[in-house]
Parts: structure tokens; sequence; C-alpha cells
């Protein structure tokens, strides 16, 4: 009898007044929105059929949500700061490759700073955009005197980002060639510590789904935006302002762009039909 009193009092406590009161609770002003759901707490693409991103548009970071922003397959990559030797793919097999996070990041950060026209350089990417990084082969297996040198991110024929590491001539990466024994030496290169791609812009958020960028990547594509749409940058600032969160009660968190609401105001006081694009 024990037990069937607790089934039912549970029951009755966590299968119905707890989720009537949370429901009740979800009501409340400052709440009821979010509750019923809002297309602008989850983001999207602005990209056109090509994949490439739309110039007068807002861009938003990465997604690895599907094949993005995807909201039944809500994901991270999974990638941590040792994922930096990519799996190159063999010739005719191109789903035989996988980028590392590394390669990646430099990839999307060198897009970046060719759409903005800016320095889309990162410490120890190359300049055509994966990792620098390096295979070390030693005589004393991860000690000694470097005996040969590969650049593990850049298939052949493609040149070597390094010339030649300890002395020892570069050579690029042979796909499917097994590179196990080297010891993996990333290059910090010449590039500024601070780039000026923000992190937000080259890295996809833990659900893949979030519709905001942070201020500085606004920023950014705020020149972009305004020339596009035919408008000045102090209206184009003015806007991101207007669509700007603070730091949740004040501490919490950073403060946040939402692309779909600034994008979507864009077009009602701004249309790219009304400068004939």
């Amino acid at each position: 009898m024990a037990a069937i009193r607790v089934v039912i009092v549970l029951t009755l406590v966590l299968g119905l007044a707890y989720p009537l009161a949370m429901t009740a609770l979800a009501q409340a002003p400052g709440l009821h929105d979010d509750a019923q759901g809002r297309r602008a707490l989850i983001g999207q693409s602005f990209l056109d059929k090509k994949g490439n991103p739309i110039p007068y548009y807002f861009q938003t970071r990465p997604s690895n949500a599907g094949t993005g922003y995807d909201a039944s397959a809500s994901a991270a990559g999974n990638l941590g700061p040792e994922s930096t030797v990519d799996v190159l793919p063999v010739k005719g097999q191109p789903d035989s490759g996988k980028q590392s996070l590394l390669t990646q990041v430099c990839a999307r950060s060198a897009a970046v700073g060719e759409l903005e026209h800016v320095d889309g350089s990162r410490p120890y990417c190359t300049a055509d955009g994966v990792g620098a990084v390096l295979g070390v082969f030693r005589d004393g297996g991860t000690t000694g005197k470097a005996t040969r040198v590969v650049s593990l991110d850049q298939a052949c024929p493609t040149k070597p980002f390094l010339a030649a590491y300890e002395g020892v001539t570069v050579e690029c990466a042979e796909p499917g060639t097994d590179y196990g024994k080297a010891v993996v030496t990333p290059i910090r290169g010449t590039a500024p510590a601070h780039p000026k791609v923000p992190a937000d812009a080259v890295t996809a958020s833990g659900s893949g789904l979030d519709p905001q960028i942070s201020p500085a990547y606004a920023e950014l594509q705020t020149p972009r935006v305004a020339r596009e749409r035919g408008m000045s940058e102090a209206a184009v600032r003015k806007l991101v302002e207007k669509y700007t969160s603070g730091r949740g009660l004040g501490i919490l968190g950073e403060p946040a762009v939402n692309v779909i609401e600034l994008n979507a105001a864009l077009d009602r006081t701004h249309p790219v039909s009304a400068k004939g694009a």
C-alpha cells in the first residue's frame, strides 16, 4: 500500500501539478512569447542557391545542426582544441576526407576576410585557409633531430606553407598516407594575436541554432550591408543597437545581436528592391 500511495502522490505532483504550474508561469509577461516559440530564437542561413553569402544581409555564425540551423538536428561539432590534422580526401573519393576544427576555422576566417575586405589571417593557419600543422619525424621518435617534415593539412601538389623546418625541406601530404609516427607541430605564423575576424564568425554554437552574433561581428559586417542597401553606416549601426541584447541579469553572458530580427528590420525599412538590386 505504501508503494501505491507513493506512485499516486508522485503522479499527481510531478505528472499534473508541476507541468500545470510551469505552463501557468510561462504565460507571465516577458515569458509568453518565448514559451510559445519564436522564429527569432532559431537562427537561419542567409545564403544564395550556390551556398554563397547574400551580401545585403548580416551573416550568422556557422552551424553544425544538420545542413545548417536544422532544429530537428541540433548538435555541436564535438571537435576540440586538439583537432588540428585533416583526413585528406583520396582522389576520386571526395567524401573520404574530413576537416579538422583548425582547418574549419582557418577556411571560415579566410572566407569572411574576403567577403568583408579585411585581413582574414589567424594564428596557426596557412594563407590558403587550412591548418598550419607540420608532421615532424625525428630520429629519436618524439625527440632528436628532424629527419622528415610534412605539411599535414596541405595535400599534394599544393606547395607547403613553409619551405623548410629545422633545416629539413617540408613536403606536401599524400592523401591516404599514414603519418601517425610524426610529431604533430602547429606553427604560429605571423598572423596578429587578435584577428580582425571575431571568433563567433568562425565557430558554431553548442546547439547549432543560436541566432545571435557578437557586436564585434556585426560591426565588421556593417559597411558591407550599408553599401549593398544604399544606407549610411550610422543608420545600420542604429538598427544593430536596437536588436542588441545585454547580459542576462546584467552579469551573465555577453551582449549579442539577433541577426534574424535585424535582417527582418532591414527588409522592412530598406528593402533591396528599393535600390534596384
